[in-house]
């Protein structure tokens, strides 16, 4: 890109009044004048914050990185956008997702950037940061935080999945609250975000798989010189896409996103991976459906044996070489011609042989298990679909029919569960509804329902269940997600009544309540609309226009790309 077409240079170029309170402002900072003539200014936007435990090392990340822009030629600029941390927000982080893209989005257009280097870990930072500069398509390259090192309790490996397996033993009276201080002291025992495949990790797969990294990205543990080393040859890598002016929208075609669907089914990704890849596509322009889902993962096996749907962790799977061995097997599925953020397709880029170990990453003739990817349900309990991750499900409940026993939202949830009285046993299926984008409002990671005390002390682990909300990229188990329509829009989900009986059959694609369409016309016909249960403000805004989980939940004005142009000079 010639230096007299850079955005940077619409601001820094100026003659004249505009030109010196741009360029002196920056002085002011000590930056002297020929940096700002010519140079590519490289932005780094930084979702550092101390009320985002697993960004909590980027301020060092950032330092990393602007050497690299520093040596290849650029001048780098940090800048704050808002931080999703998805353990701490109340009351989820996946409300303030779209808000987060609005923050990244219009700072990076207001500002006289020409690439950018997106900083992200915790969970909703990754698609939050990437939706937003999609909107804008400047040259954009990720730096993800890299995984925590793995936990330790009592001589045995512990990470995030873990805290529901403690959950449940605590609720069964397995162990105490003494005994869970203690591993909580050894949970997270480094920087980073959590150590198992997750959805921070299936994130950083993601954007990697869809060519916005260098190749490894995904699985370098924060703590690792080798992340820092990343940091330093993305910054590179940034002054050189300016240069050839690589986009998004050149990066992130359909083909892209069709191979970043098989590369999630082959590492056993997050279910939360649907509903930001399609906001990412909404955003960029691509036509991706959730049947898409359903397709490109159909064919590919599960070769990460990774919590949850495995055994081991981030840690050992960056040791057995990380995604580029997974992205190599898969040669003969994806589309190998897709460029990345190095201009090369990323078939070539990830051709260089690693070293592996098959207990990590199995080979694709004889994978880890033969079940992957999303499955994707439709039937008259979700009009529009629903979602389930077959590798981390149980086996002989991939068919059930059972009785509903249905909690009308959260509260009513946690007011009923722990009730001996409750009239339900393992072959019930659990249906929470009102969590949705507009119910809850947000969708909380609520749909991997802890079971009922009678039904533990039995020494099951798993049921049925069914919700509109989400689940944890850490959770497991026979958990069906993004019901929609959502209950708070009035489908078949919002009327089904406890005792109804539900027909689940996973390789059918099927998920039904087994009651006629007059009874289930009847009962929409008396039901009632709820209340926003907010009207101001951000929060009122997302639930007049948030869309539903099988469309991306993204605000639907925010569809579409506004470019990079500014049309008004505000001086």
């Amino acid at each position: 890109m010639k230096e007299s077409t850079r955005r940077s240079q619409g601001w820094f170029g100026k003659t004249g009044k505009d030109g010196l309170i741009y360029r002196s402002w920056f002085q002011k900072q000590g930056i002297p004048t020929h940096e700002m003539a010519g140079k590519p200014i490289i932005g780094i936007c930084n979702t550092w914050s101390e009320l985002t435990p697993c960004n909590s090392h980027f301020r060092e990340l950032a330092e990393f990185v602007k050497k690299g822009v520093l040596e290849a030629g650029g001048y780098p600029v940090e800048f704050p956008v808002m931080s999703l941390g998805e353990t701490v927000m109340k009351p989820t982080a996946m409300l303030f997702r779209n808000l987060a893209s609005m923050d990244t989005e219009e700072s990076i257009r207001a500002n006289p950037l020409d690439g950018v280097v997106l900083l992200c870990g915790c969970d909703k930072t990754t698609p939050s940061l990437v939706m937003g500069a999609c909107s804008v398509d400047i040259p954009t390259i990720v730096v993800s935080g890299g995984p925590m090192l793995t936990g330790r309790y009592r001589g045995r490996q512990i990470s995030t999945s873990d805290i529901w397996r403690f959950s449940e033993d605590s609720r069964a009276g397995k162990i105490n609250q003494e005994e869970l201080f203690e591993a909580e002291r050894g949970l997270c025992r480094s920087d980073g975000h959590c150590g198992v495949m997750g959805t921070a990790s299936t994130m950083a797969c993601m954007v990697e798989s869809l060519g916005l990294t260098l190749p490894g990205n995904a699985a370098i543990p924060a703590p690792d010189t080798g992340r820092k080393i990343l940091a330093h040859l993305s910054g590179m890598e940034i002054v050189k896409m300016v240069e050839n002016d690589i986009k998004p929208s050149d990066i992130l075609t359909r083909e892209a996103f069709e191979n970043s669907i098989m590369v999630n089914a082959a590492i056993g990704g997050s279910t939360n991976f649907v509903i930001h890849l399609l906001a990412i596509a909404g955003r960029i322009g691509v036509d991706l459906t959730l049947d898409d889902f359903d397709k490109f993962s159909q064919n590919i096996p599960l070769m990460a044996n990774l919590q949850p749907s495995g055994m081991y962790f981030m840690e050992d799977f960056y040791y057995a070489g990380g995604l580029p061995p997974i992205i190599r097997q898969l040669k003969d599925h994806l589309n190998n011609e897709s460029i990345t953020v190095t201009g090369r397709g990323i078939g070539d880029v990830n051709s260089i042989f690693f070293d592996y170990n098959e207990e990590v990453i199995a080979g694709i003739d004889k994978p880890f298990n033969p079940t992957s990817g999303i499955v994707v349900l439709k039937g008259n309990l979700c009009e529009t679909g629903a979602i389930i991750k077959p590798s981390a499900a149980s086996p002989e409940l991939m068919k059930h029919t059972g009785k509903a026993i249905v909690f009308e939202d959260i509260d009513d949830y946690k007011n009923k569960i722990d009730d001996p009285d409750l009239d339900i046993d393992e072959t019930s299926v659990m249906i929470l509804k009102n969590v949705g984008p507009k119910g809850y409002p947000g969708m909380p990671e609520v749909g991997n329902m802890g079971l009922p005390p009678k039904v533990l002390a039995k020494g099951i682990t798993d049921m049925v269940r069914i919700s509109d909300g989400r689940m944890s990229g850490t959770g497991f188990g026979t958990v069906v997600l993004h019901a929609t329509p959502e209950s708070a829009e009035g489908g078949n989900f919002a009327v089904v009544q406890t005792g109804d009986m539900i027909e689940l059959d996973v390789q059918a694609r099927k998920l039904n309540v087994l009651v006629s369409d007059e009874e289930l016309d009847r009962r929409k016909a008396a039901w009632k609309r709820p209340a926003p249960l907010v009207e101001r403000g951000y929060v009122g805004l997302y639930i007049k226009h948030v869309e539903q989980a099988n469309l991306g939940a993204d605000l639907d004005f925010l569809k579409g790309s506004s470019g990079s142009e500014v049309s008004k000079d505000s001086h």
